[in-house]
């Protein structure tokens, strides 16, 4: 083998060993002997030595960057067409429309040794719920000694990375002593192969509600994407929410041996804001994370752990050390007006943090915490993220008006979009005589809302939970809700304090 420079992961292979795991889907150009030390698909990320995956997307087709990877040291090129007469010269993998794609993610993980196979990798599918389950997995694995590693939402702007950058996340995880990673694994991330070529220890379905109808088109499409998971390709086995339609589907129809897991599991429980307590197979559980949708999530991570061989005394343990996650029901309070942060951005989701949160105050009424002379009414401010599926915005506000004594409407990411005109669609799902009011600044209707609290009250900011950025047409700004409900109580005269790690 020729002398050459290795990427900065410390890895390189020949292109032959890609082509071996890409036939017959490549016809190879050039030499099968060129030296590859990464695989990229934006060419400004492209070194000397790189291959470079002529992604065809819906906004930009990567062979048209051919020329400037080519100049910034691609030696070798995955794509739909030849590009030897455009000039470009170096080896080709030239597959048919579609596929480069596919191609990437098993180059990707030809060149970082199939970490995949290496750990023990569980991948988390649903509409809501993956963070959650992704954070309390590695609770009850590195109870259970086995260091563990999380990858998903909170660790970049995709839910799951483009193959590339997954399998040098999961080869770093390898490196540092990692022996398992519980990783997101999107709807998008399955429909566009970003995890070909991986093998999951578990599949985990969590549950499956109205989101991205903007890119699956409908349900079903959505469904099938979310199904991938749970195949032989993908998956040695898998765990799947009962108590959820689309779950009893994956279970009558399974391809892998599958597992049910339900809320009938958690025996005695006791639900709670902050937290709830229940006995998960004769060992008792004490949850750092409130509301009924969080019993569900950690029951898809004790499934999952069983899968994995793990004991139920080591489940119920794990369970009871995770901390609560960023973003996730997070608990704010002052004075007696509590605050819950949540990423809840979607009709089902908003409907759980509701239902929970309702559910809550019940409770504390009952038993005399929070009297109701003092308060006890829900309030919520949410909005609707631009550029994404607008069918679900009506929706979200029927279920905030029909759940909550007091809707502020307002703006999330509004991104590209007029955020009056995502906040009207919103409200066009709000029945007549419901109180609702309208303020696109999201701080001053965070503020306005917390204006009208009273102890005993619970107050739902809801849409963007750990996110620390808010997005426009024309600049991305700092804005974090925990911040900024913090800052509004201190200037309301209240002394907050954050109750997330409480538990019952």
């Amino acid at each position: 083998m020729s002398t050459h420079v290795i990427g900065d992961h410390g890895r390189s292979i020949s292109l032959e060993a890609i082509v071996d795991r890409v036939a017959p889907l490549a016809v190879l150009h050039g030499s099968p002997g060129t030296v590859i030390t990464d695989v990229v698909f934006d060419h400004r990320e492209v070194r000397s030595g790189s291959l470079f995956c002529c992604i065809v997307g819906a906004h930009a087709d990567g062979h048209h960057f051919a020329h400037q990877a080519a100049q910034a040291g691609a030696v070798a090129f995955i794509c739909e067409h030849s590009l030897a007469e455009e000039g470009i010269e170096g080896a080709q993998l030239v597959v048919e429309p579609g596929q480069v794609r596919i191609a990437m993610g098993e180059a990707a993980c030809a060149l970082f040794g199939d970490p995949s196979r290496s750990l023990r990798c569980i991948g988390v599918t649903g509409t809501n719920g993956k963070t959650t389950t992704t954070h309390l997995i590695r609770a009850i694995l590195n109870a259970n000694q086995w260091q563990t590693g999380v990858l998903g939402t909170l660790d970049g702007a995709r839910t799951t990375p483009e193959a590339p950058q997954l399998q040098r996340h999961l080869a770093r995880y390898l490196e540092s002593g990692c022996v398992a990673v519980a990783l997101e694994v999107s709807s998008h991330a399955l429909a566009q192969q970003r995890v070909k070529g991986m093998q999951f220890a578990v599949g985990v379905f969590t549950n499956l509600t109205q989101d991205h109808l903007d890119f699956h088109g409908n349900m079903e499409e959505y469904f099938r994407a979310k199904s991938l998971l749970f195949t032989q390709e993908l998956s040695t086995c898998g765990v799947v929410n009962a108590d959820d339609a689309y779950g009893r589907r994956l279970l009558e129809h399974a391809t892998i041996p599958l597992t049910a897991f339900a809320l009938s599991d958690a025996v005695d429980l006791v639900l709670g804001v902050e937290g709830s307590t229940f006995v998960y197979e004769g060992y008792p559980v004490s949850l750092a994370l409130g509301g009924l949708f969080n019993v569900s999530n950690a029951l898809a991570a004790a499934a999952s752990a069983r899968a994995l061989g793990i004991s139920p005394e080591v489940i119920a343990n794990g369970l009871s050390s995770a901390t609560p996650v960023p973003g996730r029901f997070e608990s704010i309070e002052a004075d007696g007006v509590r605050v819950i942060v949540d990423y809840a951005h979607t009709p089902h989701g908003l409907e759980e943090v509701l239902r929970a949160a309702r559910a809550a105050l019940a409770a504390e009424h009952a038993d005399g915490r929070s009297p109701l002379s003092e308060g006890g009414r829900l309030l919520v401010v949410f909005g609707a993220g631009g550029e994404r599926d607008r069918s679900k915005r009506p929706v979200m506000g029927r279920v905030a008006s029909e759940l909550a004594d007091a809707v502020v409407i307002t703006s999330d990411n509004p991104r590209s979009e007029d955020p009056e005109a995502i906040i009207a669609e919103i409200a066009a799902g709000v029945p007549t005589g419901a109180r609702c009011i309208h303020e696109p600044d999201r701080r001053r209707a965070i503020a306005l809302a917390i204006s009208q609290t009273r102890p005993g009250d619970l107050l739902v900011i809801a849409g963007k939970g750990h996110e620390t950025m808010q997005q426009f047409a024309d600049r991305t700004t700092h804005f974090d809700d925990r911040e900024v409900v913090r800052e509004e109580l201190a200037r309301s005269g209240l002394n907050h304090q954050n109750n997330s790690r409480h538990r019952p």
